[in-house]
């Protein structure tokens, strides 16, 4: 017979957690950014790519292979301290973009024991950025083939390149329209693979509703590298006149103009800041 308390100070003194299963959990975190090559026509903009930070295992498990940056999430703090900390760790920066993308949760996900992963998304502009990264550190161009049933991911840092392919499989009476399962990966830890499509589709999809593009931009930047910055996470290219009235609303002119050897001086624009 279940014996009864007096008071809830009484049952939580008489408590035995050691009855239940322990599991940890970890926040995982998708660094997002957009990356400049050079063009060798000086005529031309230099090439916009959207770009993921991935960290290098020096320890077993999946040691030698690509994750996100992550921790364990500590006894005294919320998973978005938690992410937030791993976040200043990585990029030596506050107040930057911040949401939670998903849990994941699959039972074999890690090795070492029930672990599950609450993963965000951060936005950052690699311009407020120090030259060196935290140790392993490196950023991937992205290059993304999605068709209806798979999604491809290329990443190539410079020296190492190599593909993830996602098979994606129609939900029905969800919230979720698709389930992913990772088919092709070789070279990233856990089921991050999962992570980065599932973060690669939720920027897309909020690009077009939201201002979220602007927390990928320095404070000044011209309307051509801003539609490169949108046409890199669509896949697409956009016409310049549908693109200008998207965002027309969004961005003020200023008084600043841009001047590169072969170019005509361009003018800036910032972000327009709801009042």
């Amino acid at each position: 017979m279940e014996k009864e308390y007096k008071s809830e100070e009484e049952f939580l003194k008489d408590y035995d957690s050691s009855k239940f299963d322990k599991l940890s959990a970890t926040a995982d975190i998708l660094i997002f950014s957009v990356s400049s090559s050079k063009q060798e026509n000086y005529r031309k903009l230099n090439n916009k790519h959207f770009s993921v930070l991935l960290v290098k295992r020096n320890r077993y498990p999946f040691k030698d292979m690509w994750c996100l940056p992550g921790g364990f999430i500590k006894l005294d703090e919320t998973s978005e301290e938690a992410a937030k900390r791993i976040l200043e760790r990585e990029t030596n920066l506050k107040h930057i973009y911040l949401e939670q993308l998903y849990t994941f949760d699959d039972i074999n996900r890690d090795p070492r024991m029930r672990i599950i992963s609450i993963s965000y998304v951060a936005l950052v502009d690699k311009n407020r950025l120090d030259d060196a990264l935290y140790e392993n550190a490196s950023w991937f161009n992205m290059t993304i083939d999605e068709n209806e049933n798979k999604i491809k991911v290329n990443l190539d840092n410079g020296e190492e390149n190599f593909d993830i392919v996602i098979k994606k499989t129609l939900k029905e009476m969800t919230t979720d329209r698709y389930k992913y399962t990772i088919e092709k990966n070789d070279r990233i830890a856990f089921d991050h693979p999962l992570t980065i499509v599932s973060g690669i589709s939720r920027i897309k999809n909020k690009l077009e509703y939201t201002d979220i593009a602007f927390n990928l931009m320095p404070e000044y930047f011209t309307l051509g590298e801003l539609q490169q910055v949108y046409e890199v996470i669509l896949g697409k290219e956009l016409l310049d006149p549908a693109f200008r009235r998207i965002i027309a609303s969004k961005v003020e002119k200023t008084d600043k103009k841009r001047v590169d050897g072969g170019h005509r001086p361009s003018n800036l624009y910032r972000y327009k800041r709801n009042k």
